[in-house]
């Protein structure tokens, strides 16, 4: 003999509506969920982005300015009309040869030793490239009293960063003799960096302008 059903057909076919409305409504809930999350998670990638973004530039300037820290101090030999900034960024990847003058008593700076020679300029072994006779024998004796001059490459940056907003590592650059808003870069020295990005950040300001 078969056996009967405990529930009815009519409230079987109640169940079964209420389960597709609920479905429907799930369905519903987690597209309005998902049309919420996806601009969310997009600002999270270009929040990230523009974190990187000012961390590469602040690295790059940071070698920039240590660098002509050194040539300023006549550490560093710099070409004329250079302002003493480095001539690209591959110089400050590839590193330069930076000379110190040491003695028994703590050591004297370069510059303290451009002064008595009279020039601004020292070569690899920190001996005087131009300036009076006068000069340069002021040099030869404070050598000879004890100091000493060495060399070391120093390299102020790890490597060319890649512009997270282009994907390459290409940068815009000035020079000092560029204008502060210009975007052809003069090629005499690097005075700034920037991204050649022209798209527009999140507080609504042109990439290129940080």
């Amino acid at each position: 003999m078969r056996r009967q059903n405990s529930i009815p057909r009519a409230a079987r076919n109640r169940m079964a509506g209420l389960t597709l409305i609920e479905l429907i409504l799930t369905c519903g809930i987690l597209l309005v969920l998902s049309a919420a999350a996806i601009p969310l998670f997009r600002m999270t990638i270009q929040r990230r982005k523009e974190s990187e973004l000012r961390y590469d530039l602040r690295q790059m300037r940071d070698a920039i300015d240590r660098y002509k820290d050194d040539a300023d101090k006549n550490l560093i030999r710099t070409e004329v009309g250079s302002q003493n900034y480095p001539p690209d960024l591959q110089t400050l990847v590839d590193g330069v040869m930076v000379s110190a003058v040491g003695s028994g008593a703590g050591g004297v700076s370069a510059a303290a030793l451009a002064g008595a020679s009279g020039t601004g300029q020292f070569g690899s072994m920190g001996t005087s490239q131009s300036g009076p006779a006068g000069g340069a024998s002021q040099l030869g004796s404070a050598l000879g009293q004890g100091m000493s001059s060495t060399t070391s490459k120093v390299r102020y940056l790890r490597k060319i960063p890649v512009d997270p907003m282009t994907g390459k590592a290409d940068w815009g650059l000035r020079s000092v003799q560029d204008d502060p808003d210009s975007s052809s870069w003069g090629g005499h020295n690097v005075f700034d960096v920037y991204s050649e990005s022209q798209a527009t950040a999140i507080d609504e300001t042109k990439y290129s302008d940080w």
